[in-house]
């Protein structure tokens, strides 16, 4: 019976830039900010972390590091995935090797792999490595979704540990959990899906609102874990409004922008992302404030 790579609140952490290069003294920082505010995991290159605009040394050196600045208070995830199965294979053996405790692979994205490829991808990458992956499902992004009989084949593979599951269809998440064993596990991929997909046996979320809120997030799934669904629906909504702000744009424009305007060193964005417009600026001043995270 394999374990979960972990229960709770993973923070999908933004990479901070400065001027053309990856600021790791204020990644330093707010990785501390997570652990001292207790987030359960860190997703270092995920999307979140704009990793498909990094050059490998640079992901390899943030992965480093990160594992290095956590030393082992959490499990560090790595963003591996690439649309050439070669290239994620070689991402994956040296994200193990930079001390990854597990990998965050993404659907391969532009080449729409039908799902015998998807499975075979998976596989492939699998067998290359001694970690576990977590699947990405995020088919707004990539243009394929993975079917949950797809995830029944993979959920064989002893490496392949569970999915971030961001197609937004809880009804998939359903028939996964009733074809898959017991131990491939379900997170959710989508902040304000973390209590529906919890209920339906889901161990927490990988989160893009914990680079703000990390010990609200880690509330939200404890209390699901207790089964105390009442108060954890009404944090949900609670969160609703912030969860919004920060996908009013792209991700990670929103929230790197809420860092920056809350003096926490979210960093430069990398083109072809580019600063929100005025009024989403706005958007995302007003609701920090209202949830007591900025000055008005």
């Amino acid at each position: 019976m394999r374990e979960p790579i972990f229960t709770g609140s993973a923070v999908a952490i933004v990479t901070p830039f400065r001027g053309g290069m990856v600021d790791l003294p204020a990644l330093g920082r707010l990785l501390d900010f997570q652990m001292a505010d207790g987030t359960d995991a860190v997703v270092v290159c995920g999307t979140t972390g704009e990793s498909s605009t990094m050059s490998y040394h640079e992901r390899m050196r943030t992965i480093e590091y990160c594992v290095n600045r956590i030393d082992g208070q959490v499990p560090v995830i790595a963003g591996s995935g690439s649309n050439s199965t070669e290239n994620a294979v070689a991402l994956s053996r040296d994200a193990r090797r930079a001390g990854a405790d597990a990998l965050l692979v993404v659907t391969p994205y532009y080449n729409k792999a039908t799902q015998a490829g998807l499975i075979r991808h998976y596989q492939v990458i699998a067998d290359a490595v001694d970690i576990p992956l977590i699947l990405y499902n995020v088919p707004s992004r990539t243009g394929v979704n993975i079917l949950p009989e797809t995830y029944a084949a993979l959920s064989k593979h002893p490496n392949i540990a569970g999915v971030k599951e961001a197609n937004g269809d809880l009804g998939s998440v359903q028939r996964t959990r009733s074809l898959c064993p017991e131990d491939f596990t379900v997170w959710s991929g989508n902040d304000d899906d973390t209590v529906p997909i919890c209920a339906l046996g889901g161990k927490g979320v990988i989160s893009v609102a914990a680079n703000l809120l990390p010990g609200q997030m880690h509330k939200l799934v404890q209390l699901c874990l207790s089964n105390d669904f009442a108060a954890a629906g009404a944090l949900q909504l609670h969160l609703k409004a912030l969860c919004d702000a920060l996908f009013c744009e792209v991700n990670p424009i929103p929230v790197k922008t809420a860092l920056n305007l809350m003096g926490m060193e979210g960093g430069e964005l990398r083109l072809p992302l580019t600063p929100p417009s005025e009024e989403h600026r706005e958007l995302i001043r007003r609701t920090l404030v209202e949830y007591g995270l900025l000055e008005a």
